[in-house]
């Protein structure tokens, strides 16, 4: 029986046994696939944020079905694949918890993965987070970082990759979007709350005064002493970090004072077990002998003793409704064109044991 004409059939031979190499795939083969230029398809393997949406799409399809792999990356993302990165600053605190479960239960409900990304450290520019975004082809971010940083904002404008800022802890640029609370309306209810029970020396540690969130809580007690009449007194105000250990220390300066605090509101949960801390080394008891109010609500509040009374800002609705906010951008429209929105969700007061009258 006669060998088969190889040459007629257009095959190419290859030794017995080994298979024939795939043919080299070019940037000129994708781009005839995708029916666009060679320099587009070199601009969305560089990530150029200047490239229509729908034809990113068609370029990345192009990319997948020839197996175009660039080296020390990953495979190209499908088209309709949805993936969300969530940068903290930290993911050891109780505040981390919350926001994970509420960005976790907003990217389910959107059918669309989550990648969670610790900055270590207060500012988010320049950070290794960025190279690992550009390399899992993300479909959007959010920021949980009390200061994103104007490079960080501006390279991710430039590739196109929507950002929502979660505003507990977030700067305010209002040409981004923004999910947080109404943390003016936390302070006026917390420190009405203390005014109600008698005190009058009302004290506030409250976190870094650059931060939005930081200075309206100040702001919302301070209106709520002036519609008590009763005088603010600067010695009374105090600034720390949102942590333990600034907590106790703003309670140390504050019961040092020689007319000290009855009451302390503190800016964060963490911040008010330091409250708590500084007032036990000092044999004082709480409430008996100090009041003592946090903000956020967060699962440690119950088991401190006594149970904290604490200001609730719905952490796990905000972070939800952050990922779904930052999805909408990915559907279509570049995060430089997307409509900035503002989102505030509406804080209340949790009274537990840790308040109760001042001493006569």
């Amino acid at each position: 029986m006669p060998a088969p004409d190889d040459a007629a059939a257009g095959a190419v031979r290859s030794p017995v046994g080994v298979p024939a190499a795939r043919p080299r795939v070019t940037l000129a083969d994708v781009a005839r696939a995708a029916g666009v230029s060679s320099p587009t398809v070199s601009k969305v393997l560089n990530e150029r944020g200047d490239v229509a949406p729908e034809t990113r799409d068609r370029v990345l399809a192009a990319l997948d079905a020839a197996g175009y792999r660039r080296r020390g990356t990953t495979p190209a993302r499908r088209p309709g694949s949805l993936l969300v990165e969530l940068v903290l600053s930290d993911l050891d605190s109780p505040y981390a918890v919350e926001v994970l479960a509420g960005a976790e239960e907003g990217a389910a409900a959107s059918g669309a993965g989550l990648v969670v990304t610790a900055a270590h450290g207060r500012r988010a520019g320049g950070g290794r987070w960025l190279s690992r975004l550009r390399a899992r082809r993300s479909s959007a971010v959010v920021l949980v970082i009390s200061d994103p940083g104007p490079d960080a904002v501006e390279e991710l404008r430039r590739t196109g990759t929507p950002l929502v800022l979660l505003d507990p802890v977030g700067t305010r640029d209002p040409g981004l979007p923004t999910v947080g609370a109404t943390n003016w309306n936390g302070g006026l209810s917390a420190t009405e709350h203390l005014l109600g029970l008698g005190h009058r020396r009302v004290a506030v540690v409250s976190g870094d005064p650059s931060l939005a969130c930081s200075q309206e809580r100040v702001d919302g007690y301070r209106a709520a002493l002036g519609r008590a009449g009763v005088p603010v007194d600067e010695d009374l105000v105090r600034w720390g970090d949102f942590t333990p250990e600034g907590g106790r220390r703003g309670a140390a300066a504050l019961l040092d004072l020689a007319d000290p605090p009855t009451a302390i509101f503190a800016g964060s949960d963490s911040q008010a077990s330091g409250v708590y801390q500084e007032a036990r080394a000092r044999g004082l008891a709480v409430p008996e002998d100090l009041s003592v109010v946090g903000f956020d609500d967060v699962a440690l509040c119950q088991y401190l003793s006594p149970p904290l009374t604490t200001v609730r800002q719905p952490l796990v609705d905000m972070a939800s409704h952050a990922v779904r906010l930052a999805l909408e951008g990915a559907g279509g429209e570049a995060a430089d064109v997307v409509t900035p929105q503002h989102v505030q969700l509406a804080t209340r007061l949790v009274v537990r044991e840790s308040t109760a009258p001042p001493r006569a």
